[in-house]
């Protein structure tokens, strides 16, 4: 029986992933290998795919064919639509006859399986076996949502950078899934490719003695989270200015989200003119990554971008962040999937106004990641509630206590929290006053 493996990515920074993955023998031989192509922005009539995007042709050539996920639902929406259950025999021959699977052993490598579209082609191909690879920090948190075991225990393995080293990853982990570390020169290589058909750009430092490179500032469109206001996120992005000029840098480069409006760029401009300094936009979409290997900063400037973290991790460029406390207290619900990221930038990474701090080290790191990621998920991971113990009564609680909130602490019982009253009249009187306040509040 012929062997069909079928790789699904939404960014090119997940097809660079899958690329160094088969270069370093991640996955096993196969008669095909076809890379199912999803352009998730809000309107994709308007925004260019992975397929379209500079240094695309140098990942083409991994695969024998590329498939497109949005003409094979058109009209409908990748994020959006989800099949009901009694179709998904007709949907999966209709799949199997438009893209030659016949009876093909169908492999599945898929991103962010917890929502669509990659868990409707999961559900879609029912018999297939699974791989996930993880896209960026998310994989060191819980799973986001409850996955359906008919899914999720067939996901064998999570494949992910190692972007912090010795940290094991959540992801999946309460299914058995193996984590396999995709080795760091395969994907360097990778993006060294990339970068080849990247163009030139703002010249960066050159060998000993010459010109020091620029400060790269990396742009997060977090507004249309409605994690943070749009004016709140252009300031943002104005304190990585003034924090780099504070720093002695005066060539800076911003490169912002290719979603984020343009008028915050202008203003970033005329903030580093002001400051002596002189900021260039990088507005074409190439990787970070790519960005590092051309400009070779001195320093990287973000939030909670994935991009300090192999700045830092496979580039030895020093970075910084900037607005991680503010994040960590608009993070709604608790459980957002973007709180662990935001808290190893937090506790990893030199804070960029407030100078040097003490990283806790791999075992409080790991006890760290536990207890948000029990906090954020107990339902889903109630094995992490000893290690969420241990963390909180022991002696990093006190340091760590910012990743957490004190009603979550309370309301799973753990340590940090408010003492719960045993008395059920005296709870009812509680609740009644909690509700009397809220009231009050509006």
């Amino acid at each position: 029986m012929r062997t069909t493996q079928i790789f699904y990515a939404s960014t090119l920074y997940g097809a660079t992933t899958l690329a160094a993955a088969l270069d370093s023998g991640c996955f096993g031989p196969a008669d095909r290998r076809l890379l199912l192509v999803a352009n998730n922005a809000a309107v994709p009539e308007t925004t260019p795919g992975l397929d379209e995007m500079p240094g695309f042709e140098k990942l083409r050539g991994r695969f024998d064919s590329v498939l497109s996920w949005n003409e094979a639902i058109s009209p409908l929406h990748p994020a959006g639509w989800t099949p009901r259950a009694d179709d998904l025999p007709l949907l999966e021959r209709h799949l199997r006859r438009l893209w030659d699977l016949g009876d093909d052993r169908v492999e599945l490598a898929l991103e962010s399986v917890q929502v669509t579209p990659a868990l409707t082609i999961a559900r879609l191909f029912p018999d297939a076996r699974l791989d996930v690879y993880a896209d960026g920090l998310m994989s060191y948190g819980p799973t986001r949502n409850k996955i359906d075991p008919l899914v999720g225990q067939r996901v064998r393995r999570l494949l992910h950078l190692d972007l912090v080293p010795g940290l094991a990853p959540l992801l999946l982990a309460e299914f058995g899934a193996e984590a396999v570390v995709v080795p760091t020169e395969a994907f360097t290589k990778v993006v060294t490719e990339l970068a080849e058909t990247a163009g030139p750009m703002e010249p960066g430092g050159g060998p000993a003695g010459e010109a020091e490179g620029p400060a790269l500032l990396l742009g997060q469109y977090l507004a249309a989270l409605s994690i943070l206001t749009p004016a709140e996120e252009e300031e943002l992005h104005v304190r990585m200015v003034r924090g780099a000029v504070a720093r002695g840098h005066r060539r800076l480069v911003f490169k912002p989200h290719p979603t984020a409006p343009d008028a915050w760029t202008r203003r970033l401009g005329r903030e580093a003119e002001a400051l002596g300094a002189e900021l260039t936009v990088l507005d074409r979409p190439v990787l970070a990554e790519v960005a590092y290997r051309e400009l070779r900063p001195a320093l990287v400037v973000g939030c909670f971008s994935t991009g300090l973290f192999t700045a830092h991790a496979f580039h030895g460029v020093p970075v910084a962040r900037v607005g991680t406390r503010t994040l960590l207290d608009r993070l709604t619900p608790y459980q957002n999937s973007n709180r662990v990221p935001v808290t190893l930038a937090d506790a990893l990474i030199p804070d960029l106004e407030g100078g040097a701090q003490e990283a806790p080290d791999a075992e409080g790191l790991a006890g760290l990641v536990a207890a948000v990621g029990f906090a954020m998920q107990p339902k889903i991971r109630p094995d992490l509630r000893e290690a969420a113990v241990r963390h909180l009564s022991g002696p990093l609680a006190e340091r760590t206590r910012p990743y957490f909130k004190r009603r979550r602490l309370t309301v799973l019982g753990l340590p940090g929290g408010l003492p719960v009253p045993r008395h059920p009249r005296v709870r009812r009187l509680a609740r009644r006053a909690l509700r009397l306040k809220r009231a009050l509040a509006k």
